[in-house]
């Protein structure tokens, strides 16, 4: 079974115990994420999609650390105008190991209390121009 999750923008194919980079998160080293933008779901030769996520899978990883990636150089230079402009970057990035996939209720039990005290009903109006 595997999944496909959004994180920083990025998406990443995932299986349980998979190690992965993933931009700089604001948790601490051991504590336990959870990924609930899942885009795809393939379980037993079964794919599924979201339109655009779905809704009952979430992804769940537990922090193993935090550092940057190498080195890389940005070197801004303009031709016979003796401007030349040289920086570095680092990216931090968080590694995180997958723990699991949880799919069905169970992951879904959490996210139906908080969105049926969201839920307002709101009456249809009657467009008053295409009445006259």
């Amino acid at each position: 079974m595997y999944a496909v999750i959004e994180t920083g923008g990025k998406q990443y194919t995932v299986r349980q115990g998979d190690v992965l980079f993933v931009d700089r998160l604001q948790a601490g080293e051991g504590d336990i994420v959870t990924f609930d933008k899942v885009l795809a779901l393939s379980r037993e030769g079964v794919v599924s999609f979201g339109q655009p996520l779905l809704e009952d899978v979430k992804v769940e990883a537990r922090v193993l650390g935090h550092g940057k990636h190498k080195k890389i150089i940005v070197f801004k230079f303009k031709p016979k105008k003796n401007y030349r402009r040289k920086q570095g970057h680092r990216q931090p990035y968080t590694r995180v190991q997958i723990e699991r996939i949880i799919t069905g209720e169970a992951a879904g039990a959490e996210a139906e209390t908080e969105v049926e005290a969201e839920t307002v009903v709101v009456p249809e109006v009657q467009d008053e121009t295409k009445a006259e």
